[in-house]
């Protein structure tokens, strides 16, 4: 017997599965720390395992680029993927393929096969992220449920690579290197198993189709990008593949956006990133992406190499931030989101960040922990809370539920190509100024060092501080007012609750 739609609805709502959001919700947030943590986890094991498997400082970066280029590349491609089936087969599929790819770099016993590992970790992250953030947009349509759970998992996406740091660092000086990789095995084992027993993501009624020559133009595009920037980390901006392989990479990218425009399904439809809304707090989360990067890489130096913290003490001195962040997103995504809106609150956000930058720029060798670098922490803190947990909700605000992969794969693009941005280009800026002071003040040596890398750091701060002044004029230009943001998710609830009754209807038309 046929059943009413207006009964499909009712066995939704009672649906037990139905009441499991907030479990579905600490799943997602754990393999998203899982995936985040893991752009960070490794740097601090990476002396023990390049004196364990006896790779040269030349090749050294490649474990971290592996994994940043697989992801970076790959992920359009996975929130399409993750838009095209179950959501949470998918999710369940990423989490297995990182797992594994995690102990085969764990079991690693040469360099090439722990490279190997990385770039399979970066390939499932690529799947598993936008899955991750894709369920939360189908689950949550409430603003002020949406509100609590953006803000627990813009918690997780802004203070995961400090935990990286804390625990990479408890691992590598408590066990060994190939805990940082094995760990991924807990993680994953937990979040399959609560994936198993609690998420419930039906198959799309109507299967987007795959736009290949969208979604080769996009990833090679990507590739280039992310690679150009890492490789101008050590080769400089000068070389010829540095440069080649940016100019190839927009190019293949404006390709990309030409495609799009004239395709039938298109790979990412223009109209997601075109909307004034979302493409303000794409914008947001890449500015905030290259400052985020930024201070982990530049702090833990300054930290570990003039202060001579060791890994545990630098990631600890870290947590009064990841506080902060906790507590900020949190507050923003509930009660100041909808009271505010995203344009005032993504620019204070900003100027707070920028703010912490500038006080940063005034470290010196002598400078102290508490009077000089923790309340920058702290300050910090509040800002990425005020930027990333209301730029995800925002970027995600109003998407059709048959793009809600896609939309959250470019949140994850955007964060992932401006950490390459700012660890590449602020890595350049901050070894040039060293060597320049190192030129200027030859002797003593010993304290000329010290001296030398606090200045470049210092002036890495320096021009964060101006890249999220830089933030607070676009956030207010771009970014849109809170009755704009209320329309939008207004829309998306209706779409959502209409959606039920469709797939009810289909299956009456189907039985009849």
């Amino acid at each position: 017997m046929a059943q009413h739609p207006a009964d499909a609805q009712k066995s939704m709502r009672a649906d037990p599965r139905a009441d499991h959001r907030w479990l579905v919700l600490v799943i997602v947030a754990i393999a998203q720390l899982m995936v985040v943590l893991d752009a960070t986890i490794v740097n601090i094991a990476l002396p023990s395992a390049q004196r364990d498997l006896g790779f040269a400082d030349g090749d050294r970066q490649w474990v971290v680029t592996a994994y940043a280029l697989a992801f970076g590349s790959l992920l359009l491609l996975g929130g399409r993927i993750g838009d095209m089936f179950s959501r949470k087969t998918v999710f369940i599929t990423g989490l297995i393929g990182f797992a594994a790819a995690s102990a085969l770099g764990g079991a690693s016993v040469s360099f090439g096969m722990l490279v190997m590992a990385r770039t399979l970790q970066g390939a499932f992250g690529a799947i598993l992220a936008p899955a991750a953030l894709g369920t939360l947009v189908s689950t949550f349509h409430e603003p002020r449920e949406r509100g609590r759970a953006f803000g627990v998992f813009g918690s997780v996406a802004a203070g995961g690579g400090a935990v990286g740091l804390i625990l990479g660092g408890v691992l590598t000086e408590y066990l060994n290197w190939r805990w940082t990789l094995y760990v991924n095995l807990i993680f994953a084992a937990i979040a399959v198993a609560g994936a198993l027993v609690f998420m419930h993501t039906p198959r799309p009624a109507e299967r987007p189709r795959m736009d290949w020559a969208g979604t080769l133009l996009a990833c090679s595009g990507l590739f280039a990008i992310v690679f150009g920037f890492s490789h101008a980390e050590t080769a400089g901006w000068g070389s010829s593949l540095t440069l080649g392989s940016l100019a190839a990479g927009l190019m293949l990218l404006a390709g990309f956006a030409f495609a799009e425009r004239r395709a039938r399904h298109p790979l990412l439809p223009l109209s997601v990133i075109l909307d004034r809304t979302r493409g303000g707090a794409y914008v947001a989360v890449g500015v905030a992406g290259i400052a985020i990067f930024g201070v982990f890489l530049f702090l833990t130096y300054y930290l570990q190499t003039v202060k001579g913290y060791t890994p545990v003490g630098t990631g600890l001195a870290f947590l009064p931030m990841i506080a902060c962040i906790f507590a900020s997103s949190n507050t923003s995504s509930i009660f100041l989101l909808p009271r505010l809106g995203p344009r005032a609150l993504i620019a204070t956000g900003m100027l707070l960040g920028g703010g912490a930058m500038a006080y940063l720029s005034r470290l010196t060798v002598s400078s102290g922990y508490i009077p000089d670098v923790l309340p920058a922490l702290l300050v910090m803190g509040l800002g990425f809370g005020m930027i990333i947990a209301p730029a995800i909700n925002t970027a995600t605000a109003g998407v059709r539920r048959q793009d809600a992969g896609v939309a959250s794969a470019l949140v994850n693009t955007m964060q992932q190509v401006g950490g390459s941005i700012g660890t590449a280009a602020l890595s350049t800026i901050a070894l040039t100024a060293t060597a320049r002071y190192l030129a200027a003040h030859p002797t003593p040596r010993a304290t000329a060092e010290a001296a030398a890398a606090t200045h470049g750091y210092t002036l890495a701060f320096a021009i964060s501080a101006a890249l999220f002044g830089l933030g607070v004029l676009l956030a207010l230009v771009l970014l849109p007012s809170r009755q704009r943001l209320a329309q939008l998710r207004a829309a998306a609830a209706q779409a959502a609750t209409a959606a039920p009754t469709e797939a009810a209807t289909s299956a009456t038309s189907r039985t009849n």
